[in-house]
């Protein structure tokens, strides 16, 4: 049930995020609350703490680039829903493809833009944190709707964990 659960908070996440630039909290929010009540009626109170770390997990990992305005609260709260779905172990190996996700789509669009010198240089030369907040219009076209990562990413950890 957890499986058929995330795929549908994945699928509906990747189009909305894709053609609305959200990720929908009625999505997301019972996706949780699934997670935690699926996980604690199979497995008891190890159900309950298996669902309560993979939340904290998918927090963690997700809080800073949050904090600093590089992705929006309904990107936080999917990988949140991953957690509780399906465990901490899980969220921590699915954010390891949704990093490599990440970085590879950004770097096309770097690519497609002839942007990629102009970026390295700002990053090396100014050496510091900016949120997207302090970005201005033009630097700001980089961004892109991350839950696309984290769709990707959690399909392929998951087929990977199938082989």
């Amino acid at each position: 049930m957890t499986t058929m659960i995330l795929v549908i908070a994945l699928v509906i996440s990747f189009f909305t995020d894709v053609k609305q630039r959200k990720i929908l909290n009625i999505v997301t929010l019972p996706a949780i609350l699934i997670g935690i009540i699926s996980n604690t009626v199979t497995s008891g109170f190890h159900g309950l703490l298996f669902s309560l770390l993979g939340v904290l997990t998918g927090f963690a990992l997700l809080f800073i680039p949050y904090v600093l305005n590089g992705m929006a609260a309904g990107d936080l709260k999917l990988v949140m829903a991953i957690g509780a779905l399906k465990g901490s172990a899980f969220v921590f190996g699915s954010f390891l493809y949704i990093a490599l996700f990440g970085g590879i789509i950004a770097l096309i669009i770097l690519l497609f833009q002839k942007d990629f010198m102009n970026t390295l240089k700002r990053m090396v030369v100014s050496a510091q944190f900016r949120t997207l907040d302090s970005l201005s219009k033009k630097e700001y076209h980089h961004a892109f709707p991350y839950g696309v990562a984290i769709v990707l990413g959690t399909f392929s950890y998951y087929g990977m964990n199938l082989l």
